[in-house]
């Protein structure tokens, strides 16, 4: 009677684990198919333009030394010497004229990756960029980024 039990709760385990893990393939399934995006929030903004002379304005930031040589959510590696930024949304290869609002400096910076994720910054700009407006002294200043390409 014990052991009877013993295999029927063996048999219940073994039943429960293959169902699992057919879960886990159907779910590898879905995310393999053409179109499907993993977070839907996202915007990843693929083969699309945004209008010339659309205008964001907020924080700006920079980062680089850490993400040097790493890939970008375009797919290029990261040089923290090129003039690039990362937005969440607008279309990679978008070029941005930012300019820093209390002291007047720009730079012209291409979209090459996602974020900033922190706060309610808009653009994390590369080292190069960042220092051109003179983020380096700073950290993060308010900015208007303007689109131009």
């Amino acid at each position: 009677m014990i052991l009877s039990k013993r295999i029927i709760a063996l048999v219940a385990f073994s039943l429960v684990a293959i169902w699992l893990s057919g879960c886990a393939a159907g779910n590898a399934k879905i995310a393999s198919r053409q179109g499907y995006v993993r977070f839907p929030g996202k915007h990843y903004a693929k083969g699309e333009k945004a209008a010339v002379g659309t205008k964001i304005e907020g924080e700006a930031s920079y980062y680089g030394p850490g993400f040097h040589g790493k890939k970008t959510a375009s797919g290029e590696t990261f040089n923290q010497n090129d003039y690039t930024c990362a937005h969440k949304t607008l279309p990679f290869g978008t070029v941005l004229k930012v300019v820093r609002v209390d002291n007047g400096a720009s730079v012209e910076v291409r979209v090459n990756d996602r974020g900033p994720y922190v706060g309610d910054r808009i653009l994390d700009l590369s080292v190069a960029a960042g220092k051109k407006i003179g983020l380096d002294k700073v950290g993060h200043a308010k900015v208007t980024a303007t689109v131009i390409e």
